[in-house]
């Protein structure tokens, strides 16, 4: 199988690509961190990816505002 000249073999994200992706994952995160427990049910239920919570944990407070009012501007 001929390889396209056109394609590279793998894509770099440019500084907008990848701050669309921190927001989003952010986002993600934040949203079902936040979800309260459902009566009755397993109290921890609620999964959520434990890399993203510990950079989230890691970040300045001015760079996860940033981040999550990213759509305000």
């Amino acid at each position: 199988m001929a390889k396209d000249p056109d394609r590279s073999a793998r894509k770099r994200f440019n500084a907008t690509e990848r701050r669309a992706l921190a927001v989003g994952a952010v986002r993600r995160f934040v949203k079902q961190y936040e979800r309260k427990a459902q009566k009755g049910i397993e109290p921890n239920d609620r999964t959520y990816d434990r890399k993203v919570e510990k950079t989230v944990k890691r970040m300045k407070p001015a760079r996860l505002d940033e981040l999550l009012r990213d759509d305000e501007k």
